[in-house]
């Protein structure tokens, strides 16, 4: 057994260490950096405080991009210099951000600790910790290592065992997948879906986009529910994405665009009946059908709308539903409707998080692709892809002989025919001048002060838009823990539900985002087919003119339109 000694390394801090909700992100070459890795690891270990950390369990692994193999080994004999227990690895460092929540919950005993800048609920860490992290980032001046530590091989299931001052150390490395499979077949019905599979009439495409979704995917849908191999796009985890960004969007996922028919040219096969895609750490989700893409907020409020019937644990009912505000008000809309508890949050996991841990939500999403439970604490992209997939086998369960399956499209034409269609677009202006961009935001909090001087402009402007009747600057106080979370965006609610929501982030010195959502409600189903950019045309030409976005960003159109 190799006896490991500890190492105190001398080390000065680097500027910009500040984690947001998903942690510390920057370039590989900037965490390639001597010492720059090291320092923020050792932030967080003296931020959770020895207690937490002595005799700790630790998950570490990542999506498979470059450099996540080096910064395993660097964590595993830092871990060790701090006195971690254990630590577990998923086989080759590979494990999807759902699949760290669900081994946190389902292996951690209660006095161990798991962390992927993640508590011990498996939700991402509040910022009274991320502060802390932060503030020791801007101090240290020292960080520990077990520098003779041999590497651990991470390609081979086992567990490799050390010792040290402060006693043993274990690194296990384990199936990723097998933990986060066993979840997903206690929340759903797979012999349903198994049976959807099998009809002649469904196919189905999953695109992983060379992410380490794809290390989930075989496992899951064709080992588990029978789907062909040749069901899944990209599915083999690369370092570098294969070349391409692992979004889940229309822009990024091309290649399962143009096989689900909504590509310019005309697939030469037929496209599949379901399409979906996910991104490189596996907790985001686009859902398509035949030459049909679904908007995340239509998911989740799809989701919800189907979920007791559809899915076995929720049968019992839902405790309530969540979005973030900036999220489309579909959710809403199925929340009054049930007579659900709803909660609009800031844009933030954790916000769930605290609402789940207390027993107030069951399903909750956001715009930006992610949907979720309150199965684990993070969004989780292969979950959204299976529920819609419930949804799909109990809309056909008597259905699967016959001429025409119920189709994604059909779903989401149904849905809104009961609950009316949202519209919505959002346009991101990315590194604008800060200042004009904070002349903007003050501006719009200004003339919120006279609702008439509001709606007087907005009738200069179009005639055929709502009256607002209500408009603030965003501010959530969490039910929980009565945190306040303040300036998270600026809100115009009109009379027919319709919104604008403009939101500022990244005020530095290389420029800020602006991110303006219009969201057109439309109750009368006979108008709920209608193409969404016409729909959307008389709001989006009040939101530019109103906002005076040319004048104060210099713009005359968004960097991209989602």
């Amino acid at each position: 057994m190799v006896v490991f000694e500890v190492t105190r390394k001398e080390t000065t801090p680097f500027d910009g260490q500040k984690p947001g909700t998903s942690g510390l992100r920057k370039k590989v070459v900037v965490f390639q950096q001597p010492n720059y890795l090291h320092n923020f690891v050792q932030s967080t270990f003296d931020a959770l405080t020895s207690e937490k950390v002595q005799g700790a369990t630790l998950v570490v692994s990542g999506d498979g991009r470059y450099f996540s193999k080096d910064a395993i080994q660097i964590i595993i004999k830092m871990a060790a210099a701090n006195g971690v227990r254990r630590i577990w690895v998923g086989l080759n460092g590979l494990l999807s951000t759902p699949a760290v929540s669900c081994v946190i919950r389902e292996r951690v005993g209660a006095d161990d600790f798991g962390i992927k800048y993640n508590m011990e609920n498996g939700g991402p860490a509040p910022e009274a910790i991320t502060d802390k992290i932060y503030a020791n980032t801007k101090t240290i001046k020292e960080y520990l290592i077990a520098e003779n530590l041999p590497d651990v091989d991470i390609s081979t299931i086992g567990v490799t065992k050390f010792t040290g001052p402060e006693g043993s150390y274990d690194v296990e490395v384990f199936d990723s997948a097998s933990d986060y499979v066993e979840l997903m077949k206690s929340i759903f019905d797979f012999e349903s879906i198994q049976k959807l599979l099998a009809s002649p009439k469904f196919t189905f495409c999953y695109d992983a986009l060379h992410g380490v979704a794809g290390a989930y995917a075989k496992r899951i849908f064709v080992e588990e529910l029978g789907a062909k191999e040749s069901s899944l796009l990209n599915c083999t985890p690369k370092e570098d994405f294969g070349g391409g960004h692992p979004d889940p969007n229309l822009t990024y996922a091309k290649e399962l665009v143009m096989r689900m028919g909504l590509g310019k040219s005309n697939p030469q096969d037929e496209p599949p009946e379901f399409g979906a895609a996910a991104d490189g750490d596996a907790d985001r989700n686009m859902i398509l059908g035949k030459r049909f893409f679904v908007t995340p907020s239509d998911s989740v409020a799809i989701i919800a709308a189907n979920a007791v019937q559809s899915i076995p644990y929720f049968s019992s009912g839902l405790k309530g539903v969540a979005r973030s505000m900036p999220t489309s008000a579909a959710l809403d809309v199925v929340a009054q409707n049930l007579s659900l508890k709803f909660f609009e949050v800031p844009t933030g996991w954790k916000f769930f998080g605290n609402l789940m841990d207390a027993g107030l939500c069951s399903i909750c999403g956001e715009e930006s692709f992610g949907t979720g439970s309150d199965h684990i604490r993070e969004k989780d992209g292969i979950w959204a892809v299976l529920a819609w997939l419930s949804i799909l086998a109990y809309k056909n369960k008597d259905n699967l002989n016959g001429d025409k399956l119920v189709t994604v499209e059909d779903i989401v034409h149904q849905h809104w025919a009961t609950y009316g269609r949202h519209f919505y677009t959002r346009y991101d202006y990315e590194n604008v001048d800060a200042t004009g961009a904070k002349e903007l935001m003050s501006y719009l909090v200004n003339i919120q002060s006279s609702l008439q001087e509001v709606n007087k402009i907005i009738k200069g402007i179009r005639l055929d838009v709502s009256d607002v009747v209500d408009a603030d600057e965003f501010e959530y106080k969490d039910p929980v823990d009565g945190s306040v979370s303040k300036h998270q965006g600026i809100r115009f609610l009109f009379a027919d539900g319709s919104r604008l929501v403009f939101r500022l982030s990244g005020t530095g010195s290389e420029g800020a985002t602006i991110r303006l959502y219009i969201e057109q409600y439309v109750k009368d189903s006979s108008k709920t087919s209608r193409d969404s950019q016409e729909a959307l045309a008389p709001l989006v030409e009040v939101a530019l003119k109103l906002s005076k976005m040319q004048e104060f960003t210099g713009r005359s159109a968004p960097t991209v339109i989602t």
